[in-house]
């Protein structure tokens, strides 16, 4: 069964396959939880359970269909090789697909209308139902989300949508109140482990990895790759250094020395927030009101994060971050420090 290979999210996956095996299946959901949790492996599992050719409720896996469904093609956009599978993401599509618009910073009113409105509006093209999965859906802009909104509530039959985000709250409340949010939690320390196993990483790198990786798959494989693991592993280790350092010095320094991929930058950004995730979990017992500074910290991180998504300056909101942080630890617990990257 397709849902046997998702680990570490056991109530979301009864909550779906009790869906599916009593034919109850809501018409949108939004799948909510980190990044590299498993949630986009819930969602084409999901797939495969509604066009399986098999007649299995959950899905056999083994059909043509089935496969179909997770394999993607070779060359770029890299979508689905099953036509009833639509992958919706910022910048997956290229420039002429989207009436020569590129996407940088959010996910277009033009790739919702050409990629979803086009053909949800058709029956499936041969399957038995058609399923759009939108990641990122928290960055849908103001628009796309407008555009998707009909679509989603009055879906036509055999229609369905699953949105996956990290950020539930930045979607508009019109968007949430027509799905049904199913959680996905931080994946335990033991299925990490068991994860980078698998992935033949050594035994002695395991345990520091799954301690930065702040419950994330995804996050735990990059660290493991020694390309990006040791830089992001430096980039983490001088960030914390620069909040602990007598004065902002070391946070400007920091700052000039990024290079100009936000991308990249937003994921180096993701291992600092699991750190601070890692150190609340571990403080959370023991010492209170350092897991609440942690825990604090973990959300400024965030913030940063959101900010340099949006098109902000790499070197300015890793700047600011810093001194955020550091006034946060300067301050009684439950204060909110004075310098806050701006939210949406």
């Amino acid at each position: 069964m397709p849902f046997d290979h998702i680990l570490g999210q056991k109530p979301a996956i009864e909550t779906l396959t009790r869906a599916l095996a009593s034919g109850h299946v809501h018409h949108a959901y939004r799948f909510e939880g980190a990044e590299g949790v498993g949630k986009e492996l819930t969602a084409m599992a999901f797939a495969q359970a509604l066009l399986c050719s098999a007649d299995e409720p959950l899905g056999c896996g083994t059909c043509d269909v089935c496969r179909r469904v997770v394999e993607h093609a070779q060359t770029a956009p890299h979508t689905p090789l099953h036509p009833d599978v639509v992958l919706v993401s910022r910048g997956l599509y290229p420039p002429e697909t989207l009436g020569g618009r590129k996407e940088t910073a959010n996910i277009s009113i033009e790739q919702i209308r050409r990629v979803v409105l086009s053909r949800a509006n058709y029956p499936p093209h041969e399957g038995r139902a058609q399923v759009f999965i939108l990641r990122g859906a928290e960055q849908l802009s103001i628009g796309a989300a407008n555009a998707l909104l009909k679509t989603l509530e009055e879906p036509r039959p055999a229609t369905y949508f699953v949105l996956l985000t990290a950020r539930p709250d930045k979607l508009l409340d019109t968007i949430r109140s027509r799905s049904l949010p199913i959680r996905f939690g931080p994946l335990p320390d033991e299925v990490l482990t068991r994860i980078l196993g698998d992935h033949e990483v050594a035994a002695d790198q395991v345990a520091s990895i799954v301690e930065l990786a702040g419950g994330s798959a995804a996050a735990a494989l990059d660290a493991s790759d020694p390309e990006l693991g040791g830089p992001r592993e430096r980039f983490v280790t001088q960030l914390l250094g620069a909040v602990d350092a007598p004065n902002l010095g070391a946070a400007i320094a920091l700052s000039e020395s990024l290079g100009r991929d936000r991308f990249e930058l937003v994921d180096d950004l993701r291992a600092v927030a699991g750190a601070y995730a890692c150190e609340a979990r571990q403080a959370v017992s023991d010492a209170p009101a350092a897991a609440e500074m942690a825990a604090r910290r973990h959300r400024i991180v965030l913030d940063a994060i959101e900010a340099v998504e949006r098109n902000g300056s790499a070197g300015l909101a890793v700047a600011s971050l810093v001194a955020s942080l550091r006034h946060g630890w300067l301050q009684r617990p439950g204060k909110p420090p004075p310098i806050v990257i701006a939210r949406r």
